[in-house]
């Protein structure tokens, strides 16, 4: 169960994306809707596999309004790699720790990274929560659908 409930305001956190540039969580929620999506490692299947589809599905994110943000423990440069790889357009972050993960409780059995995609408001607040490792497309089309019910 993800420790980021929803109706409950999203933690705050700053990390580096692909490039090494701090992101800071509440910087881009003042523009737009965040889709945060935890994931568990770059450049294998499931992973690729999700990324890809977040990437096919960007615009459509991005012409209602919402920024698609990756965080795994991988490092910059491999965010880097993965994301030069397989031409994504939008922001992963290095959460090399995993303190974020633990924050937001985006974890299988407690300690396993896990599959959580979470959807958060302009104000912060977490408005919709989806955990499987398994159902990738539920991430996008779940993500997608509450995004369009925000505009």
């Amino acid at each position: 169960m993800a420790i980021a409930q929803v109706g409950t305001k999203a933690t705050d956190f700053t990390l580096p994306d692909q490039t090494g540039k701090p992101v800071k969580l509440s910087d881009v929620l003042g523009e737009k809707v965040v889709v945060l999506y935890f994931y568990p490692k770059d450049n294998t299947s499931g992973c690729t596999t999700e990324a890809c589809s977040f990437r096919d599905s960007y615009e459509s994110f991005t012409d209602a309004g919402a920024e698609v943000i990756g965080v795994s423990s991988d490092s910059v440069e491999t965010h880097e790699k993965f994301a030069g790889r397989h031409e994504l357009p939008f922001i992963l972050l290095a959460d090399t720790d995993k303190a974020v993960r633990k924050q937001y409780g985006a974890t299988s059995l407690g300690v396993v990274p896990g599959r959580v995609t979470f959807v958060i408001d302009r104000e912060g607040v977490v408005r919709h929560a989806f955990s499987s490792m398994m159902n990738i497309g539920g991430h996008i089309g779940d993500a997608l659908k509450v995004v369009k019910e925000l505009q």
